[in-house]
């Protein structure tokens, strides 16, 4: 795959918005489409389907050099051999603060955060990479309040590693995400739910390309 510097559309393969499509050909069109990162996210499906629908989308990602991420599974990510996995606050630390998993140098990690302090915390525990969300309200996460644009200006100025824009981030309002610092985003229904997925990630990827990229 390539750096994860270089890395600009992150898509994802959601067990909500199959729409009972194969999670083989839907990576496929994603990796046609132009994303540089993909994600399984699965919150409902038991683990041994988890790890078999890894299994089956790392030849296809790696084929495309697209990174594969296995969301909440640090184990299966590693098992398989995943390139990154990715976690939630509550899953990495403790209600202290402290990490809660040992985790050794493969794969790589990613953290969600939801405001400054987190993502301080995140920074300092040597998370690869960030994401900043939701920057606006979004079925994928149900009861979590949007961030707001004013979080990613906060991310632009003061990330020190790669980071994603997430949540509820559509064409039509991307160009206002783009214009507050990010130069990364993270889409699931605006992709998933197209009638076309490899021309709406290609639409996606042609407007990041647009911005010059940062290397935070």
């Amino acid at each position: 795959m390539k750096p994860l510097t270089e890395c600009r559309l992150y898509a994802f393969v959601d067990g909500a918005y199959l729409h009972d499509r194969d999670p083989v050909d839907l990576a496929r069109q994603l990796c046609d489409g132009g994303a540089d990162l993909i994600q399984l996210r699965a919150k409902d499906w038991p683990l041994d389907r988890i790890r078999e629908t890894a299994e089956a989308l790392l030849p296809v990602t790696q084929a495309a050099k697209v990174g594969l991420v296995i969301n909440d599974h640090w184990q299966v990510a590693r098992e398989v051999g995943a390139d990154f996995c990715h976690l939630g606050q509550e899953d990495f630390f403790d209600e202290t603060g402290d990490v809660r998993l040992e985790l050794g140098d493969n794969p790589q990690l990613g953290l969600s955060t939801h405001a400054p302090e987190q993502a301080r915390r995140a920074m300092d525990a040597g998370a690869d990479y960030l994401a900043f969300g939701p920057v606006f309200a979004t079925p994928t996460k149900p009861g979590r309040p949007a961030v707001t644009l004013d979080y990613i200006r906060w991310a632009a100025a003061h990330s020190d590693r790669p980071w994603f824009a997430i949540g509820g981030i559509t064409l039509e309002n991307m160009d206002s995400v783009l214009e507050a610092g990010a130069w990364r985003v993270c889409v699931v229904s605006a992709i998933l739910n197209a009638p076309d997925v490899a021309r709406a990630c290609q639409q996606f990827h042609e407007r990041l390309a647009s911005v010059p990229l940062q290397t935070s």
